[in-house]
This record gives structure tokens, sequence and C-alpha cells, in this order.
């Protein structure tokens, strides 16, 4: 009894680990695709935040969102551990869900959420979700250039923060953008941690602080790397300087030792 077991826990370790297997090869081989059309599917998204999409873009966006779920789906069912699968993409999971909304907006139902403030909250999801999309792949694209992968999502996230901020504020009451040139300075500035303009709407606000609390993080990542780089550009300079004068101390001591041994010889001579 305990041998079978034993034998079928080596079964099912063994199948988990070819399953394994065969999810690290997928994720190898549609690395390159999947990071171009998360760059793309953000790219999008912040054209419908701003201006809203054209048949051709949205069709575009809809087949681009059915290749995620497809992938999402294989991967799901290839991983041993499901629940840690979902726990590690539980935003991805979520911003895969919220599109549906669109699709479905032919429903009564839907239709009067997308006059509410529910509706504001699904694209902050869907924000939030092709942000997570999109540090993934450029995490996957930089590799380990870690200072140039900070560069670039930060930049991302300006771009994609200043849409959502114009699509939640622009209808607000009081203040709000005029335009998504004025919104991208505003997150220009939260970025640089002097903003000016507070938000009025929930998601505003919720989109607000994070916007915040990356600029904080960023701001402190940023600076550590400057003074490291000064640090050892100034310890570089000590010691070529240190060297410079190691060389010059063996350049009169190889003199010194020659005109002792051109001494030598002329006694020799004598």
């Amino acid at each position: 009894m305990d041998g079978a077991i034993d034998l079928n826990e080596s079964e099912r370790k063994k199948l988990d680990d070819e399953r394994t297997e065969v999810l690290e090869q997928l994720e190898d081989w549609l690395e390159t695709p999947m990071v171009v059309l998360g760059f793309v599917w953000m790219l999008l998204l912040i054209v419908d935040l701003i201006w809203g999409l054209n048949p051709f873009l949205l069709i575009l966006s809809d087949v681009i969102w059915a290749i995620f779920i497809v992938d999402f789906i294989v991967e799901f069912i290839l991983a041993p551990q499901k629940i840690n699968y979902l726990k590690v993409n539980w935003i991805t999971a979520i911003s895969l869900l919220v599109p549906a909304i669109r699709v479905l907006r032919a429903v009564r139902i839907v239709r009067a959420m997308r006059a509410t403030s529910i509706a504001r909250g699904t694209r902050l999801m869907r924000l939030m979700g092709s942000l997570n999309r999109s540090m993934r792949a450029l995490g996957t694209a930089m590799g380990r250039r870690r200072f140039g992968y900070v560069l670039m999502l930060t930049l991302i996230v300006t771009l994609s923060g200043a849409a959502g901020m114009y699509a939640f504020e622009r209808e607000a009451s009081t203040g709000g953008f005029e335009s998504y040139g004025s919104s991208l300075w505003w997150t220009a500035m939260i970025i640089t941690t002097m903003g000016t303009y507070w938000p009025v709407t929930p998601e505003g606000r919720m989109l607000s602080f994070i916007l915040a609390v990356y600029a904080f993080t960023v701001f402190g990542y940023v600076t550590a790397t400057l003074a490291t780089f000064f640090i050892e550009l100034d310890k570089s300079r000590e010691e070529g300087h240190a060297s410079a004068g190691t060389i010059e101390e063996l350049r009169r001591e190889v003199a010194a030792l020659r005109d002792e041994i051109h001494s030598l010889c002329a006694l020799k001579k004598d």
C-alpha cells in the first residue's frame, strides 16, 4: 500500500515537472510576441482613454485581448500549482476580465454602467492591469539593464497615467483637465513630486495616489543610483591618481637602478 502511494506521488511529481518544463518552453517561444503585443495593447489603451478607438483599432484591441486570454488559459492549464499561478497573476486575470464589459456593451445594464462611476472603475482596473503587463514585458525586454528599465517604465507610467487622469478628471465639476497635454504636464510634475492639482473623482484620487507612491519609490532609486555613480567615479579618479603616482615612482626607481648599473660598468672598465 505504501509502495503504491509512493509510486503515485512519484508519478505526480514527474507529471508536474513535465508540465513545468512545457510551460517554460511555451513562455520562451511566446516571449517576444507577447512583449510586442503588450506594448501595442498599452498604446491602444492610451489612445482609447484620450480619443477613443475607431472600428479598426477596436477590432485590433479585441484580437490582442483574445490572444492574451488564450495565452492565460493555456498557461493556467499547464501550471502545476494553479492556486500559486493565480496568486502571482491575479492582476493580469482582472485586466483580462475587464474588457469583457466593452464586448457586452449592447446589454442595457452595461450601457447604464458606462454612464456611472462603475465605468471609470473598470477603466482604472484595465489601466492597472495593462501597466502590470507592460512592466513585465519591459522587464523581459530590458533584461539586467535596471536603470534603463526604470527610465522606460517611468515614461510608460507617465504617458498612461496622464491618459487615465485625463479620462477620469476631464468632466470634473471643479478644475479638471482641458486637454491631454495639461494632464501630461500634471502627471510629469507628480512623478517629480511637484503636483499642484488635486483630483476630484475617486478613480482620479486612487490613480494619483498610485502615481505619487511610484514617484517617491523611483525618486529614491534614481537618487541612490546617481549617488553610487558619482561615488564610483570619484573612487576611479582617486585610484587613477594613485596608479599614476605608483607608475612615476617605478620610473624613478628604474632610472636610479639604470644609473647604478652604468656606474658599476664604468668601474669594471677602469
